[in-house]
């Protein structure tokens, strides 16, 4: 039986290297050193490696760095990376070398020893094709891993989270259309509140999230600020002259986004603010999406025993032991995520404060953090769409009945017998266990056609809602 390794070199000695992995001596290193988590940066990370390294070789072979023949086979290698052919070789933990020198190197020698093999030579021949000296030409972890950072989050937030909470708005207006006429009891501090319509109540939720996706846009220009070229420390040593500008140039061409050279190279390299200031956006949209799931929990309490204004699909059943238990399990899941991601937001802001001097080395967290967030909220959003809220109904006859008992509706007579008086009548109300209705009449404080048009919660409602005024 032959050997399962291979023998391979770095600047440290001899490694052995499993015989059918890609990857060499720098990431069998980070395998054994770091045993932590299990976890690895995600599959557009890796994807934005493989961009960044396919057009860091045809700047290097523009700019007479590199051999065309070694280019090409790099480039080739490079895509395949991209398109994920290679992920099980990308094995370093997420809790890894600072600024993400491992994964780097991880990419480095997957790339170089495919291309090797390409240019009809062996896996681990350093001399056709070398992992530094030609696939890392021209760059640093530096400034390759914060770019990597912002081309995936830019990639996923474009073509994944932003489609997906546009289509939960849609799927949120459509029901706010179906029962714009319900008229509801309102609850402030979780007591009764005067009436509202349904579709006002659920303009709450949608102008919350179209906030919400306009912060995220906004986090976008700084996302595509990369500072490829910047290299170890936003100098460019090391880089011949226009490789900066086709390096970046080849990254927009590939992922069909406005990568550009940023503004203030070196803030680029000491700080993730384009990570920061998207973590916080993202979190933002979390807390709204946990209050929208709080909602939906609470006005779908019961059946019998709680608000029952809403009616959520049953989509499995609720308990292990109470028979017929059907629980708000898609808006449960949608807290969960929502927490989720205020605790990557907080891990990604105390690593962005630990930036020092010329570098951020929590890059890999907060990569890895940030993926995370983008993912889970995408999947949760499509997932609660789907399975929640283009199935849920509104009971207009609960609704009435709530709104009918409300001690709220008492606030439409203070214009008529003052603040103190209404008090009162709600006072008497609660206590009797009647509605506001029939206390005034009994007191006479109003005719019955007056308390017909009085207390009409519908007619509680001004005409022209406030939103169309803004």
């Amino acid at each position: 039986m032959g050997e399962t390794y291979r023998v391979q070199r770095d600047s440290l000695g001899e490694v052995k290297v499993p015989r059918d992995r890609y990857y060499g001596a720098q990431t069998q290193r980070a395998v054994e050193n770091f045993p932590v988590s299990g976890l690895r940066l995600p599959r557009p990370f890796i994807r934005a490696q493989g961009i960044i390294k396919a057009s860091t070789a045809v700047a290097n072979q523009r700019c007479g760095d590199l051999d065309r023949r070694v280019a090409d086979a790099i480039v080739r290698a490079a895509e395949e990376v991209a398109e994920g052919k290679w992920d099980d070789h990308f094995v370093v933990d997420v809790y890894q070398a600072g600024a993400g020198t491992s994964q780097n190197m991880n990419a480095n020698e997957v790339i170089a020893n495919r291309a090797a093999e390409l240019l009809g030579g062996e896996v681990g021949d350093t001399f056709l094709v070398h992992p530094n000296d030609d696939v890392n030409r021209g760059q640093s972890t530096n400034d390759t891993i914060h770019a990597a950072i912002n081309i995936s989050a830019a990639e996923e937030l474009t073509d994944q989270l932003l489609p997906a909470l546009d289509k939960l708005i849609h799927a949120l207006e459509n029901k706010a259309k179906v029962y714009k006429d319900v008229v509801k009891s309102g609850r402030t501090h979780l007591q009764d509140a005067v009436p509202l319509r349904v579709d006002q109540e659920f303009s709450g939720y949608i102008g919350s999230l179209r906030y919400s996706e306009e912060g995220i846009r906004e986090c976008l220009p700084l996302l595509y600020h990369i500072g490829l070229g910047g290299n170890a420390v936003g100098t460019g040593i090391n880089t011949p002259p226009g490789f900066v500008e086709t390096v970046v140039q080849e990254t927009a061409k590939r992922t069909g986004l406005p990568f550009c050279q940023p503004s203030y190279p070196f803030a680029f390299m000491q700080n993730t603010g384009a990570a920061l200031k998207t973590s916080s956006a993202l979190k933002n949209l979390a807390v709204h999406l946990g209050k929208l799931a709080s909602d939906l929990r609470l006005l779908s309490s019961g059946p019998r025993t709680g608000l029952a204004e809403v009616k959520l699909p049953a989509v499995q059943p609720g308990s292990s032991i109470m028979p017929g238990k059907v629980n708000p399990v898609m808006a449960e899941m949608m807290n969960m995520i929502a927490s989720q991601v205020i605790g990557n937001d907080a891990c990604i802001t105390s690593a962005g404060e630990h930036a020092q001097l010329e570098l951020n080395v929590m890059m890999p967290v907060i990569a890895h953090n940030l993926l995370h967030s983008i993912q889970i909220l995408t999947n949760g959003m499509e997932t609660f769409r789907i399975r929640c809220i283009e199935g849920m109904e509104v009971d207009e006859d609960r609704c009435r009945y709530w709104m009918e008992r409300s001690l709220a509706l008492v606030t439409a007579l203070n214009p008529y017998i003052g603040y103190d008086r209404a008090a009162e009548v709600a006072k008497k109300a609660y206590q009797q266990g009647k509605t506001v209705r029939e206390v005034v009449l009994e007191e006479q404080v109003l005719s019955k056609e007056e308390a017909d048009r009085m207390l009409d919660g519908a007619q509680m409602i001004p005409p022209v809602d406030r939103e169309s005024k803004e």
